[in-house]
């Protein structure tokens, strides 16, 4: 198959929402439906020795929620669909805002009964920022919850969406009765077990149809005739082009735990989701139909495998087509490197692959050469763009709990922190080690995974630090000045770049005020 029929068959998308909305659920329930997997696990059972395909870390399957975004390819009607889920909970956005970069579309998880949350919110500015197209996928349809009219408008206001339902809900939580398909004019027949059969699905091309009132009743049937002449008013019909362009997002209303409305969606998603796309470079704009490879590394994960202590890097295709055992460049590190076993994910299950095209996700086994946002290509200096790097909001002392363990510790420390889940910093007057978090249950995942990943125990002490900000300056002299003057709050991170540590906002100002000669910087990417 030449590339660019390669890359027609590509759809590279991501899930997000915010904790318990349904996401991980989804994700199961759209793998089903390619064939990946057979049977859906319960992501919070632990009745039944079964758990969320993509939840692959023990850590996950214990509290029930995706602390690491998960990558899962399959096929559905001849399409290769690559699915990232990523984590939910706002202590582990970086790693979502990170993944968002390798994702060409994006479905939006929300759930019909707390609506709009705070953490999709946040998401969906991510991907507006950029252009990304959205789906919304409301879920939870087989509880109570808000009216439809009510969500839309909450979606409209709050994610700044411009909105355009293409499933309908009849009724809601016991009243539910299923959707109907205004893409396809077809009424769809909830059933609680989630097995729909061919009887469910009743073609109705006329809504005035009595039809309507045998399967729903009286009621209902009144009301979704209003309603769905209510959307034809009020509402944009679909437009494929603004739906790429990020300013029209279709909404979907289904029940993924019941494996209801999820097909419907998904058989709208591979008819209108865009195919791979340009990646912004600094020097160029990267096409995924250029015949030369290039990628990124966007994430990085130590020990999928405990058993194996394998870390591997995340690699998304932009462009040509990657091969097995084939020299590229590694750009960062100036040098020539060959993959002998790249490999293909189901969550944690791997196959090795021969090639991969645009829109591909591929995991390199990594012994410490990558780092987030490395760029592999046949030769060619390319740096990526918008692969953001924050300033953490926390930060702790870490501590050696085990003096034997220390080499341990020290391994576990350095691998975790390459993979982007937090930031280390060593005091420059101390030499002490402080880890810096976006949010609190960083710090409890880094020690469960420091203890079970690399047998070395760890604990926290608090540390009176406002923010980090990177540095940079002109003057040598100055700097050097600086440094002796405020030793106390220096430190390098883990690259040894130099970080100023300030103890409060107010003390951040004045210095930034006192020292113009140094700039500062939140990101480290400046």
């Amino acid at each position: 198959m030449a590339l660019i029929d390669e890359i027609k068959t590509r759809k590279t998308f991501g899930i997000i929402s915010h904790p318990d909305a349904g996401k991980t659920t989804l994700t199961e329930k759209l793998l089903l439906f390619g064939g990946a997997i057979q049977i859906a696990g319960a992501v919070k059972s632990n009745k039944i020795k079964k758990h969320a395909t993509s939840d692959f870390m023990e850590i996950e399957r214990q509290r029930g929620i995706s602390v690491a975004t998960s990558v899962m390819a399959f096929n559905y009607r001849e399409k290769k669909i690559n699915i990232l889920d990523t984590p939910g909970h706002k202590d582990f956005a970086e790693d979502t805002y990170r993944t968002l970069t390798a994702v060409d579309s994006a479905i939006v998880v929300i759930d019909v009964a707390k609506g709009v949350e705070d953490q999709t919110e946040n998401l969906v500015k991510v991907c507006n920022r950029r252009s990304t197209p959205m789906i919304v996928f409301i879920n939870k349809m087989d509880r109570e919850g808000k009216e439809g009219f009510d969500l839309l408008e909450e979606v409209e206001e709050k994610l700044g969406m411009s909105v355009c339902p293409l499933t309908w809900p009849v009724g809601m939580g016991q009243r539910f009765k299923g959707v109907y398909n205004l893409w396809e004019q077809k009424l769809i027949l909830f059933s609680p077990h989630g097995k729909q059969s061919a009887e469910d699905i009743i073609v109705i091309d006329d809504l005035t149809s009595s039809v309507l009132e045998e399967k729903v009743g009286d009621s209902l049937a009144n009301t979704l005739r209003e309603e769905i002449q209510m959307i034809s008013d009020v509402y944009p019909a679909f437009d494929q082009e603004m739906y790429e362009e990020g300013m029209l997002n279709p909404v979907f209303f289904g029940s993924a735990i019941n494996n209801f409305g999820v097909k419907e969606m998904l058989d709208v998603f591979v008819d209108i989701a865009p195919n791979p796309l340009p990646r912004e470079t600094e020097e160029r704009l990267v096409k995924p139909e250029e015949e030369k490879f290039t990628g990124f590394v966007f994430k990085i994960h130590a020990n999928m495998d405990p058993k194996h202590r394998d870390r591997i890097a995340f690699l998304r295709i932009t462009s040509g087509t990657f091969k097995r055992n084939t020299n590229y460049l590694h750009v960062r590190q100036e040098k020539k490197m060959k993959f002998s076993n790249p490999t293909a994910f189901m969550a944690s299950k791997k196959s090795i692959v021969d090639e991969a095209f645009p829109g591909d996700i591929v995991g390199l086994y990594d012994s410490g050469n990558f780092k987030i946002g490395d760029a592999i290509t046949e030769g060619e200096v390319l740096h990526f763009k918008g692969i953001p790097s924050f300033s953490p909001e926390k930060f702790r002392y870490i501590n050696n709990a085990n003096p034997l363990k220390s080499k341990q510790l020290n391994k576990g420390i350095e691998q975790l922190m390459d993979e982007g889940v937090a930031q280390l910093f060593i005091k420059e007057d101390s030499g002490r080690k402080i880890i810096g978090t976006v949010g609190a249950l960083q710090y409890e995942v880094i020690a469960y995974r420091l203890e079970n990943e690399y047998g070395a125990a760890c604990n926290y002490e608090p540390v009176a630090v406002h923010k980090a900000t990177w540095l940079s300056w002109d003057d040598d002299e100055a700097f050097k000045a600086f440094r002796i003057r405020r030793n106390k709050n220096m430190a390098k991170d883990k690259d040894g770049a130099y970080v100023f540590l300030a103890d409060s906002a107010w003390s951040l100002n004045t210095v930034m005020e006192s020292h113009p000669e140094i700039k500062f910087h939140f990101s480290s990417e400046y």
